[in-house]
């Protein structure tokens, strides 16, 4: 976290917005923890999505407009008891987009580990990853 706040939050956001140019506009943007900033960023506001998987982090819709984009769906994976996501108040930027998008889901699932996907820093549970990529697969099938 050192190194993004030397480096900036709208930095990250922007070498996101970077790595799409050049690329269709339907795609499905994706991002976990940090990474969501960006993902989250350019499923609002980039024409064309085609839909949100958003890991262990969301921020109010508030951040990049007025309102999520219609015909955008979005998935939403993080542990219900993950310090950074309930602790630090992503749970409810999660709940309120859930409930303001028709094609949208929020998955908690027990546990509280942050990147819990991630089996290098040994926050890894295998059981919720498992059941989390069965779901992403769904999703990704019907885009």
């Amino acid at each position: 976290m050192g190194f993004v706040e030397e480096l900036g939050f709208g930095e990250v956001i922007e070498r996101g917005e970077r790595a799409v140019d050049g690329l269709s506009n339907d795609l499905v943007y994706a991002g976990i923890s940090l990474g969501v900033l960006p993902a989250q960023k350019l499923a609002q506001t980039r024409a064309g999505a085609r839909g949100a998987l958003l890991f262990d982090f969301c921020v109010p819709v508030s951040e990049f407009g007025p309102a999520w984009p219609k015909n955008v769906p979005v998935q939403i994976h993080a542990m219900d008891t993950d310090p950074i996501f309930v602790g630090e108040g992503d749970i409810d930027a999660a709940q309120s987009l859930a409930e303001a998008v028709k094609e949208s889901e929020l998955f908690l699932y027990s546990g509280n580990q942050h990147f819990f996907t991630d089996s290098s820093p040994g926050s890894y549970d295998a059981e919720a990853t498992a059941l989390m990529l069965e779901r992403v697969l769904t999703f990704l099938a019907a885009r």
